[in-house]
């Protein structure tokens, strides 16, 4: 007696929504979303994905019902139904190659996102590093800082700076050399 009440229950839910009825529709609409929902998530979708998926399969059924292309053989037919086509849907559109790039891009905006991260503690650290270097070479002695900034900031050979200092390139080779390498001590000992 009971399963006959629901498969009566059905039919007038069916005729309902074959009239357009707001409140069978509503409610019909409403309480099978949470189901279509959880299974768009569980397989690689968004809640976004889930409300367009459910709106078209939603109307998929009540066209099929309205030209009776659809008429259920149970109590949950109708509920079955919508969720059949609402996966069927889903799979078409996981198979589809848009979904496919979709997804690709995702993953190479996340790589993206993560490699602009890591740039970006790079150049804080390439700053420290800079900084360092600058405040060590503010404690450089004037000779080398003269030398320094000659051959690195104004790009002159050393053949040039031996010739404006009228001293041979091998020892303007090794006066730049000895600077360096205080400088280098300087920036060590600035570190620890």
């Amino acid at each position: 007696m009971r399963e006959a009440y629901k498969i009566q229950h059905q039919l007038q839910l069916i005729e309902a929504i074959k009239a357009n009825d707001q409140t069978a529709l509503k409610e019909f609409y409403i309480s099978n979303y949470p189901k279509i929902e959880a299974m768009v998530l569980k397989n690689n979708g968004t809640v976004a994905h889930a409300k367009d998926l459910y709106q078209e399969s939603f109307i998929t059924v009540w066209k099929n019902l309205k030209t009776k292309s659809f008429e259920p053989q149970n109590d949950s037919a109708l509920q079955g139904y919508l969720y059949q086509i609402a996966r069927n849907k889903w799979t078409d559109i996981l198979r589809s190659s848009r979904f496919k790039k979709t997804h690709q891009l995702t993953d190479e905006k996340l790589v993206y996102l993560n490699q602009e991260e890591h740039n970006n503690d790079y150049e804080e650290e390439q700053d420290t590093k800079l900084n360092i270097a600058m405040e060590a070479f503010k404690n450089l002695g004037q000779p080398c800082k003269q030398l320094l900034t000659t051959f690195y900031f104004e790009k002159k050979s050393l053949r040039e700076i031996a010739s404006q200092l009228s001293i041979e390139e091998h020892s303007v080779r090794n006066k730049k050399y000895r600077c360096m390498e205080k400088l280098r001590s300087i920036v060590l000992s600035s570190k620890s």
